[in-house]
């Protein structure tokens, strides 16, 4: 187990620059989730970290000690990538063992941490088999069990689920949950699916365009995101984002959105009338009314999910509106609904910079 330090990590390839500065500390033993869209940096931030890419500036430093100019095979360090990157001829014991015999580890030594990690994964009576005979998620397993054997300092894993079909995601999702807490150690994790980020961090790392937008817990980043941006990352489905205009009516802070006026519980600071801002809402915290509600909509399309319905609908001059109802919904495409927001459950976001102007 260890701390992790980032200091001023920038990474260019030429005159590209895919890393502006990074700061991050991670602590002993977290759980910590690289997020963000395809081409963000959160890859190749790992691959700084491994020593698989040299920073253009900044520190790398494990422990306290720096490890900027250190290869991959110095750091103490274990990966898993999205490929499972198995020697094909040798059985899942020997895939295991490989790294531990090239450090010249004895024998009896050898086998133990094998036969540890492959109890801690379930993979016992299969360490005779060759990677041809697993399933896909057994192939990871072994991949994620070589790591365990070198016993590093920190684990990497560089979307290490994505190969998997939906039930395997979440079932090896749920592995990787128990093993960390199993193992304690310092784990970081990329991926670009949010739902993992948020079921398997302690905390998580938004990145965007080669920069940290905000890191926190999972709920700490869905209740309180500093920006837009963060706020449409997280979350599924993602926040609904409309239009407003801050309107000053008697000393009373109204939104005029589309055609209806939205009043705010509380003043906002910062809010200045007339002034172009943008509302957020999270589906959950939109109700069809069953009067009068705020907004009239048309519904365009309705997701029966069992246990819970997600309905799309449109209003004049805004957005399609995504909400979010339990158990089952009687709407159908092409329904009239008056829609509710719940007021204290309000975002408002700058409109030109996306900052988070007031929140909840």
């Amino acid at each position: 187990m260890a701390e992790l330090t980032l200091t001023g990590a920038r990474k260019s390839f030429g005159t590209i620059n895919v890393l502006h500065g990074i700061d991050l500390a991670v602590k002993d033993g977290e759980f910590i989730v690289f997020v963000g869209p395809s081409g963000c940096g959160k890859s190749t931030l790992l691959r700084v970290i491994a020593g698989l890419e040299n920073v253009t500036s900044g520190e790398v430093h494990i422990d306290g000690e720096r490890v900027t100019h250190l290869p991959a095979s110095e750091r103490g360090l274990a990966m898993v990538f999205q490929s499972y990157a198995l020697y094909p001829h040798m059985s899942v014991a020997k895939n295991m063992a490989f790294a531990l015999e090239n450090m010249g580890l004895k024998p009896a030594e050898i086998e133990a941490r094998v036969a540890r990690a492959a109890a801690m994964l379930r993979l016992t009576d299969y360490l005779d088999r060759k990677p041809k005979a697993l399933s896909g998620g057994q192939r990871q397993r072994v991949a994620i069990g070589r790591a365990i054997v070198r016993d590093p300092k920190i684990f990497l894993f560089d979307e290490p689920l994505s190969n998997l079909d939906a039930e395997l995601r979440v079932a090896t999702r749920k592995e990787l949950a128990a093993l960390h807490a199993k193992l304690g150690g310092t784990m970081i994790y990329v991926t670009h699916d949010q739902v993992e980020a948020m079921t398997l961090a302690d905390r998580i790392v938004v990145l965007n365009a080669g920069r940290i937008e905000q890191v926190g817990t999972p709920l700490e980043l869905y209740n309180r995101p500093s920006n837009a941006f963060v706020a449409g990352f997280i979350g599924s489905p993602r926040m609904n984002f409309l239009p407003a205009v801050v309107m000053s009516d008697d000393g009373t802070l109204r939104l005029s959105v589309g055609e209806r006026e939205v009043a705010l519980p509380r003043a906002a600071s910062g809010l200045v009338a007339g002034a172009n801002v943008t509302l957020g809402i999270r589906p959950e915290h939109i109700d069809v009314a069953p009067d009068n509600g705020m907004l009239a909509a048309t519904v365009d399309l309705v997701e029966q999910l069992g246990g819970e319905t997600f309905i799309y609908a449109s209003a004049p001059g805004l957005p399609q509106i995504t909400l979010r109802e339990d158990g089952q919904s009687q709407f159908y495409r092409g329904d009239a609904i008056a829609i509710r927001f719940a007021v204290d459950h309000l975002h408002i976001f700058d409109a030109t910079t996306g900052a988070a102007l007031a929140r909840p």
